[in-house]
């Protein structure tokens, strides 16, 4: 029995990266390839520190050379060789390989693995910080199909060889959790970050596939990472995969629109349909360069308290189903989010919001954690060619419509507003459909909830027809008697 002191409290031991290592290196079934291009050369090299690797070894290599790594894995449509279907490639290939090359008859219980990177650490001028994409492809079983993780970081260190020694820290911490985790995805997520600082590294992707993630839903899986702080923003595509917000918005026009979207009604797509046209008529602003964010912030999710993962896929799958692309972000206040889309373009960008968002942009104690204050907020927000398409508000009592032109901000902040207003970056929708401006998605998810009709008419008939056909929303009813 261990010895214990008066006092001392149950905590979770964290194996160190040796002993991760180690305890992979002496199973004697587990057997792979490592193969690492670009800057990653780290991994492998903690499995040979830790002893016992030639059981666990068949392989490591690094091509580094372009040419030699295209001779090997092929040349990319793009040219490019930090990209996830490089990735993909090369975890494919030596997979091939080691089935081809180790006979299952000689070693029926092998457990083979491929462990990929490629990535591009921190350039000469210390500019460019880095990221890559890093994967394993592997079997826990050895008449089962393979399963894969793979994901994108982003390097935050200042130095090439601490990012090098981050990524072989990672590296490890997914080989271990793939083979001893991987049974509790969300636990395996947090496990990636062991002896390993949020600040040294980002991870803004992940997609788990194969036997044992069936069940996997990566959606979910990327608001663990928004929700963990390894990230500020996710992004999924409208068929419910998660994607590189790089590669969605880089040199685009964007056009975000945030809301609860609980669920989506009427009035969310008249003001996505209102303001793209006014923001087509932009300048550089054409159909085919312009992507559409529809944006959930975690405050928003967690507006009842503990965030409700089914209420979150129910609005995901409302979007998705609408053909929309989805942002999950921790941005609070929209500057943040004109930060971030700053990181992948320099084209144009809009936001479209109602007049009570605009107001809350205008109250300086969302920024009082700034030392700049409200200046620097909006220095940040409106420094870009960027511009707000607002739609108008309907008072229920007594039918006034508050648009931009008699819309009240604080005292202080009038002649700010004015400021902004006369420079034309608030510009009214004013194209709306009057007859929807009744409609709030708060009374429609009680009404949904208190199994009231009357709901379905306020809604896109898409909409409609899956809340009814998939059930969604349901569970609203459950919660609200159980407050009872």
């Amino acid at each position: 029995m261990p010895i214990t002191i008066m006092g001392d409290r149950e905590f979770e031991n964290v194996p160190s990266i040796k002993s991760k290592a180690l305890r992979i290196n002496l199973n004697e079934n587990i057997y792979g390839t490592f193969s690492e291009i670009g800057a990653g050369q780290e991994t492998v090299r903690n499995f040979f520190r830790a002893g016992g690797a030639s059981g666990t070894i068949a392989k490591a290599m690094s091509a580094y050379d372009k040419d030699f790594s295209d001779a090997i894995y092929g040349i990319e449509d793009d040219r490019r060789y930090v990209t996830e279907e490089r990735l993909k490639r090369m975890l494919v290939h030596e997979t091939n390989l080691i089935e081809q090359r180790i006979s299952r008859e000689k070693h029926p219980n092998k457990l083979f693995f491929t462990y990929a990177n490629t990535v591009a650490t921190i350039d000469f001028a210390k500019k460019y910080k880095g990221h890559g994409w890093v994967g394993i492809r592997y079997q826990v079983h050895p008449e089962e199909d393979y399963n894969e993780i793979i994901l994108h970081v982003r390097f935050h260190e200042n130095d090439a060889r601490l990012q090098q020694n981050t990524l072989g820290i990672l590296g490890v911490n997914l080989i271990y959790g793939a083979y001893y985790k991987y049974d509790n995805p969300k636990k395996l997520l947090r496990y990636l970050y062991d002896h390993i600082d949020k600040d040294q590294i980002e991870i803004d992707t992940i997609n788990f596939s194969g036997p044992r993630f069936e069940k996997v839903d990566n959606r979910l899986m990327s608001l663990q990472l928004v929700k963990n702080g390894m990230t500020e923003a996710v992004m999924f595509a409208p068929d419910g995969n998660n994607v590189l917000p790089a590669k969605i918005l880089y040199k685009k026009n964007i056009l975000a629109l945030r809301g609860s979207f609980r669920p989506v009604t009427k009035v969310n797509m008249d003001m996505y349909k209102r303001s793209m046209e006014l923001f087509l008529k932009e300048n550089r602003v054409s159909e085919e360069n312009t992507e559409v964010i529809f944006e959930i912030t975690l405050s928003n999710l967690r507006a009842e308290g503990e965030i409700d993962e089914r209420d979150f896929m129910d609005r995901a799958e409302l979007l998705c189903s609408l053909g929309q692309t989805v942002m999950i972000s921790n941005f609070q206040e929209y500057y943040r989010v004109v930060e971030y889309f700053s990181r992948y373009t320099k084209e144009r960008m809009g936001l479209a919001m109602g007049v009570n968002n605009l107001i809350d942009i205008f109250d300086e104690k969302y920024y009082r954690h700034l030392s700049g204050g409200i200046l620097e907020a909006f220095g940040k927000l409106f420094f870009k060619d960027l511009k707000v398409y607002l739609y108008p508000l309907k008072d229920k009592e007594t039918g006034t419509i508050t648009t931009s032109e008699n819309l009240k901000v604080h005292p202080r902040m009038k002649e700010l507003y004015k400021f902004f207003k006369y420079n034309g970056k608030v510009v009214d929708i004013t194209n709306y459909d009057p007859e929807i401006l009744d409609i709030y998605s708060r009374e429609v998810l009680q009404m949904i909830s208190e199994g009231k009709s009357g709901w379905e008419d306020m809604l896109p008939e898409r909409t409609t027809a899956m809340i009814k056909a998939h059930n969604l929303f349901s569970h609203q009813k459950q919660k609200e008697a159980q407050k009872a």
